[in-house]
């Protein structure tokens, strides 16, 4: 038997989304944001509502840069996400997050999150809130790589969000083999 919940925004992982812009003034923002996702081969779509700071820096700068939140970081990743930028301008410091400028795109990476995904604007619908980036490059810190130069989630350490007990998860073990373990069922 199965419980309704009735339309809900349950899905599961939900990705824990960093994502970062430069102000007018030059200053770096950050705000957390877990609807969104890969909606082509370049690009992203997150659900961002017009009101926060971070959408307001985007728009001017067409740029910006999405970090996955990690264990060692939950904290300061939570914090850029209950604390507004319209009112604690500063708060990217008070997180304790430091900004070095994005190779690819007009916007901050933010150094103690290892890895990002630069985005250039490609659309924002205020009524949907809808806003789509085209990925431009994508990098991550040498210490969360293997020995074959690929991102290794077991040291990347990404936590999702569980929306249903608002809490956030850590992503567990490998259990499967995408585009093989399927095909003995052919």
């Amino acid at each position: 038997m199965r419980k309704n919940f009735g339309a809900k925004p349950y899905t599961y992982p939900q990705p824990v989304f960093i994502i970062a812009a430069y102000g007018e003034d030059g200053m770096p923002d950050a705000m957390n944001a877990a609807w969104g996702g890969i909606s082509d081969d370049t690009q992203l779509s997150m659900c961002l509502s017009p009101g926060h700071k971070t959408v307001k820096n985007i728009l001017a700068r067409g740029a910006f840069t999405v970090s996955m939140a990690d264990v060692a970081h939950v904290t300061a990743c939570d914090y850029v996400g209950v604390e507004s930028a319209n009112k604690v301008p500063d708060k990217f410091a008070r997180a304790g997050f430091h900004a070095v400028k994005a190779e690819f795109v007009d916007a901050p990476l933010i150094e103690e999150l290892p890895m990002t995904v630069e985005c250039r604007l490609v659309s924002y619908d205020p009524e949907s809130c809808r806003m789509v980036g085209e990925i431009v490059n994508v990098s991550a810190d040498e210490r969360i790589l293997d020995e074959n130069g690929k991102i290794d989630p077991s040291k990347l350490e990404p936590i999702v969000f569980d929306p249903v007990n608002n809490a956030y998860l850590k992503v567990g073990e490998k259990v499967g083999n995408a585009f093989r373990d399927g095909l003995s069922l052919k």
